[in-house]
């Protein structure tokens, strides 16, 4: 359903007489709502945000029909997209978003498919339509303020069971980032399950072998729950199993990602001044792009960097911060098994020693306890050139 709302020349003003509905049926009486003010009205729909049922608040009367365009708030859930060769549409959708809709709905098997994906010299648009046009949709709201915009889905494929969630804030380029990984989502109660399996197995063999009774086996509590290593050190094995580059490519990967999103949103941006807070999601709360009041200023009144080999932001030279850990048990049932954070900002700007408030604050529980945890651990720096 495409919304084609004419707005009027100026903002409503704001309604201080009652106005009066007469029923058919048993005479005249008051509608109550219409003795709400304007300003009530406008604040109930900022509630409902949904596009979609703004939309059809039109519909409802003239008074909806000429206040729904001035909302302050808005939320575009891009999540009604078809295959043209489905419906038989040879159709492309116009401006900004049916570019984004079609860019990030394909099915990206691997991280590494992203890269090639977004990287490549020629990127070929899937033949998609969406059954509603936000960019369309978005220009009938001049008063915008807060905007948030859900995608179907995140752009980096990862297998069953392995957790990859990115948080980035953006200006004019790239402020900060905060990304946080796991080689496996696992359940507590099975973990213990299988390590008390294997120190009954072990415990049984070192029975039936020792030969010197003075020796004390080991106990339970010491196999199933050793001390934590609070140096956080890197194991051996990290850097040869493979477990330093797949950590690479999620860093790299969800970089692209964050940046290819902030590309997309200038159309956006230039087009709705009063924008005073911008949020681009996905519906599987993989990645978070978000833009305050200060920062989509200075996205209007700076150029853009675009990389030049794909339409996306260039992203800066940057320093980065990694924390590691073998095993998390967080809140909620929940463990992660190789949990990395990797806190990342521009390298003209200092690295502090304490943990920025952007990075704990950058997930909801129980990955917010995993930031907590990795935090405390022992902490690597690295640096990345700028792409």
């Amino acid at each position: 359903m495409q919304l084609q709302v004419k707005l009027a020349a100026d903002r409503p003003k704001a309604r201080s007489d009652a106005t009066l509905s007469t029923s058919s049926i048993g005479g005249d009486v008051v509608d109550p709502f219409e003795r709400l003010d304007d300003s009530v009205i406008l604040h109930i729909l900022n509630l409902v945000s949904d596009i979609k049922t703004l939309g059809r608040c039109t519909a409802v009367s003239r008074r909806f029909h000429t206040l729904v365009p001035s909302v302050e708030s808005a939320t575009v859930k891009v999540d009604c997209v078809i295959s043209g060769e489905d419906n038989g549409l040879n159709v492309r959708a116009k401006g900004i978003f049916g570019n984004l809709v079609r860019f990030f709905v394909g099915s990206l098997a691997k991280p590494l498919q992203a890269l090639q994906h977004m990287l490549g010299p020629k990127k070929t648009l899937l033949a998609t339509v969406s059954h509603h046009s936000p960019g369309e949709v978005l220009k009938n709201f001049k008063y915008i303020q807060r905007l948030r915009i859900e995608l179907p889905g995140g752009e980096l494929g990862v297998e069953d069971g392995v957790l990859l969630k990115w948080k980035a804030e953006f200006g004019s380029t790239l402020e900060s980032c905060v990304i946080l990984g796991a080689a496996a989502c696992v359940k507590p109660e099975l973990e213990r399950e299988k390590k008390v399996s294997k120190f009954e197995f072990g415990r049984s063999w070192f029975l039936q072998n020792r030969h010197d009774d003075r020796v004390a086996p080991e106990t339970a509590d010491n196999v199933l729950f050793p001390g934590e290593d609070d140096s956080g050190s890197l194991p051996e094995s990290f850097y040869t199993n493979g477990g330093l580059k797949l950590r690479v490519v999620w860093t790299i990967s969800s970089l692209i990602a964050a940046s290819a999103r902030h590309y997309l949103l200038q159309q956006i941006i230039s087009e709705h001044p009063t924008l005073q807070s911008l949020i681009l999601t996905d519906t599987d709360g993989q990645g978070m792009l978000c833009m305050g009041k200060e920062q989509l200023e200075e996205f209007r009144c700076k150029p853009l960097a675009a990389s030049a080999s794909a339409n996306r932001t260039q992203v800066p030279a940057l320093n980065m911060k990694l924390w590691y850990a073998p095993y998390l048990e967080l809140p909620g049932g929940t463990a992660l098994k190789g949990a990395t954070l990797v806190a990342i900002k521009p390298s003209d700007q200092p690295i502090c020693k304490e943990v920025d408030g952007f990075v704990s604050g950058a997930f909801e529980e129980p990955f917010k306890t995993a930031v907590s945890l990795l935090a405390k651990r022992r902490t690597y720096l690295l640096e990345m050139n700028s792409f």
